[in-house]
């Protein structure tokens, strides 16, 4: 799946990472903290690299239009360092709070994705880099600890948190995440100013209530602990905040210590990684190129063409990426295309191909030489691929709008050497980019995909020559679309095989047998990157 436009809640187009933290208080009786942040009210020094850089909509696909850097740390898009805006004139309706709170109230209200509003709101706000950076990480960091907050918050609102009018819930959630979760925010600064706000957006009593509810939070600051002895489900859910279904699912199908761990890496800051455009340079010439320019850059040790960047800002405003000699790209998704491995000359189709990361890396594999076809059911992302075909100065790039179910009606059978099939999907690999995801999701849908990628690999693969490989990819980490599909579409079609990836694109430290199976699921806590599966299978001849 190559966007969150394809199916809802997908989040794969927002990089959205997380801070370092550095606990505050434990959630249960003499355990470790959840996770209290230092912020310093500048630019960050963020955990595994960033933190929150959902400040622009960062595809971790394509890198169009992307914040490649600190995000929640301060390289929010409207003041990256590489890009800045000055902010406005009026003072607080301009601060980073109100822009945290715009963007809150209307991803709970419209279920808009968090990520698209955080952009245009730092573009509305025109916020200094360190307050965009503010904002970024009081967004996210919101979104990510959602139960955990309102479970504590539901102790100190005597009337409940639902029956508050959305902004003011919100105004509550973001303020508690500052106190009970940044070290180095003043208490004052975050009760003063939640006050003037609610008095600003409603009336005396309802700022009375928030000066109250949010004194008395510091009051017993030091009495927020999760009770010892919940059942791990309700445990987990609570301690790494997700929604309890989701964490009953994963235990039943990982096992308890494997649930509790994606938990927590989907609280950690996704990296910034590029993609080296290596029709232009080498990866190791692209390494060099940023640690000139002072960055901190270092080879990916997951994907080949993959370097990982620290403290390197909004990377898509940089004359570098100007003239396309990167892609911002998350090192799983990379991994696809070496797992196609197209040759030079051969044709290529990309079934759900927008907004184009995973195409442009097939044609850098190919060398510029042969054909791709991109097809995607979106006319208008069809834009977004020629804009990066054009930015990496790929030509061998063709665009077809349509429902790639129906693919059969535009081409003949056996018409490509190889298939990618990036099919739509859960995107429940991706959570660190798109917290709200976590809320929003729910467990019908997640049946419901499944259907439709069965009929897309129905539909396309008919198209595949003898000999030709099909890959098939996503970006979740439920068995159901992944491993089960895969194994459901072998058993009606004998004629495909597992095949074994390039041993360049066999990921270190996997298990041999899955690698040997053809296939591959990466989680998040495997390598600091998002969950992803991909399979490779052959036609024969």
């Amino acid at each position: 799946m190559s966007d969150n436009n394809k199916n809802p809640g997908r989040g794969r187009e927002s990089a959205v990472g997380r801070s370092g933290s550095a606990g505050r208080r434990p959630p249960q009786g003499g355990a470790k903290p959840p996770g209290r942040s230092a912020w310093t009210g500048g630019p960050r020094a963020a955990s595994p690299d960033r933190a929150r850089q959902a400040a622009v909509v960062n595809s971790a696909e394509s890198g169009a239009a992307s914040a490649g850097g600190d995000g929640r740390s301060g390289a929010a898009a409207a003041g990256a360092k590489r890009g800045g805006g000055a902010r406005p004139a009026g003072g607080r309706a301009g601060s980073p709070r109100e822009a945290a709170l715009d963007v809150l109230v209307r991803t709970e209200q419209d279920r808009s994705y968090s990520n698209l509003l955080l952009h245009q709101t730092l573009q509305k706000y025109k916020l200094s880099r360190p307050d965009a950076g503010l904002a970024t990480e009081i967004v996210y960091g919101t979104l990510q600890r959602l139960n955990t907050i309102d479970y504590f918050l539901e102790g100190f609102v005597s009337k409940g948190l639902s029956k508050l009018e959305p902004w003011v819930r919100s105004l509550l959630r973001l303020s508690f995440y500052q106190l009970y979760y940044l070290d180095r925010i003043p208490d004052h600064a975050v009760v003063n100013e939640a006050v003037s706000m609610a008095r600003r957006r409603g009336h005396q009593g309802i700022s009375g209530m928030v000066n109250g509810v949010l004194r008395n939070v510091l009051r017993r600051r030091s009495e927020l602990v999760l009770p010892e002895g919940l059942p791990a489900p309700k445990r987990i859910a609570l301690s790494a905040s997700h929604p309890e279904w989701l964490v009953r699912r994963w235990i039943a199908q990982f096992g308890e210590a494997a649930a509790e761990r994606l938990c927590e890496a989907n609280n950690e800051p996704p990296r910034v990684s590029l993609r080296a455009n290596t029709r232009k340079l080498s990866r190791e010439a692209l390494v060099e190129r940023l640690r000139g320019e002072g960055l901190e850059a270092e080879p990916s040790p997951l994907a080949p063409a993959g370097v990982i960047v620290r403290g390197g800002g909004n990377m898509a405003l940089t004359q570098d990426y100007a003239e396309g000699l990167y892609s911002i790209q998350d090192e799983s998704s990379m991994l696809v295309a070496e797992w196609v491995d197209p040759q030079p000359g051969e044709r290529v189709l990309d079934c759900c191909a927008a907004p184009g990361g995973k195409t442009t890396h097939l044609a850098e594999k190919m060398q510029g030489r042969g054909e791709i076809v991109a097809c995607d059911v979106h006319e208008h992302k069809h834009g977004l691929i020629r804009e990066q075909a054009v930015r990496l100065g790929h030509e061998s790039i063709t665009t077809l709008t349509a429902d790639a179910r129906r693919l059969r009606e535009h081409y003949a059978p056996e018409s490509f050497d190889r298939i990618l099939l990036d099919a739509p999907c859960s995107g429940l690999g991706v959570i660190r980019r798109k917290p709200d995801m976590k809320w929003t999701k729910t467990e019908a849908e997640l049946g419901e995909i499944c259907s439709i990628q069965q009929e897309l690999l129905e539909a396309v693969h008919g198209l595949l020559k003898p000999g030709g490989v099909l890959v098939y990819s996503t970006c979740t980490v439920e068995p159901a679309e992944n491993g089960e599909a895969v194994r459901a579409f072998l058993g009606r079609h004998p004629e495909f095989t597992p095949d074994a990836p390039p041993a360049a694109a066999r990921p270190e430290g996997k298990e041999a047998e899955a690698v040997e199976e053809a296939s591959v699921q990466i989680m998040p806590y495997d390598y600091g990157s998002d969950g992803f599966y991909i399979a490779r299978l052959r036609k024969r001849a």
